[in-house]
């Protein structure tokens, strides 16, 4: 299940509108807002791309070339991205890009289809997570140095900085969230895999009622409180290797 399928039907268009129009208020009655969405535009593109592309190069290296006859072998960010879940990143803090289509019966016979589809779904966040360390050393050396193009308040080079930054933290948002163990996201195909297969059983013959949670989950101000704490653990220590830069 995806969540291209939850807005195939009519209470999925329902949450997406009202998502969107509650947060869409601040963007109209705050015009700083507008820059700071515009802003972050880039740094989405770049995350959603890399992570579904990721997604893909394990699949294929894992054996199964259904990505690869399907055009995902590529960074193509027209090949990854998906409409909704781009709208949906920007007004309602969670989205996702197209899902990368495997099958699991063409995996190399050295792994289990179950491990090989917990890579696959891995590489997504481990993607987005290498992706930050990258943008966070960047903004680090950056910040070092000395120059007034870098830090000038109202220059080019304290812009270019603000979007390098936003890269690294979309990236982090973005691999934390999909870690939660709830369907449709990456997280749950790694549970599913190391569950004992009991517990994988019933996780399987459940995974409609656990999409309805995460969902619940997502439209109450529960997920703001949970989100905070899990993106802050997952920046952590990228704010010490940024620390440690600057200080050495």
């Amino acid at each position: 299940m995806s969540f291209g399928n939850l807005f195939s039907t009519p209470w999925g268009w329902v949450i997406l509108v009202s998502l969107i129009l509650f947060n869409i208020n601040k963007y109209i009655s705050t015009p700083s807002a507008i820059f700071s969405l515009l802003m972050t535009i880039p740094s989405i593109v770049i995350a959603i791309t890399l992570h579904e592309f990721a997604h893909a190069f394990v699949a294929d290296k894992l054996g199964d070339d259904l990505p690869r006859k399907q055009g995902r072998l590529t960074l193509n960010p027209l090949k990854h991205l998906d409409p909704i879940g781009c709208v949906m990143l920007l007004f309602a803090g969670f989205g996702w890009g197209k899902p990368v289509n495997t099958n699991p019966y063409n995996y190399k016979r050295t792994i289990s289809m179950k491990k090989g589809s917990a890579l696959v779904a891995l590489a997504g966040p481990v993607m987005n997570f290498i992706l930050a360390l990258i943008f966070a050393l960047i903004f680090a050396l950056l910040s070092r140095l000395n120059s007034q193009f870098w830090n000038s308040a109202n220059g080019i080079g304290i812009t270019i900085k603000s979007l390098i930054r936003l890269c690294y933290t979309i990236n982090v948002g973005l691999g934390a969230f999909n870690l939660i163990p709830l369907p449709p996201l990456d997280g749950s195909k790694i549970l599913f895999a190391i569950l004992p297969e009991n517990a994988a059983e019933w996780y399987r013959m459940h995974q409609d009622v656990l999409y309805i949670v995460f969902v619940i989950f997502w439209i109450t101000p529960l997920s703001s409180f949970v989100m905070s704490y899990i993106i802050n653990f997952a920046q952590a220590p990228y704010e010490a290797l940024i620390d440690l830069i600057m200080h050495l």
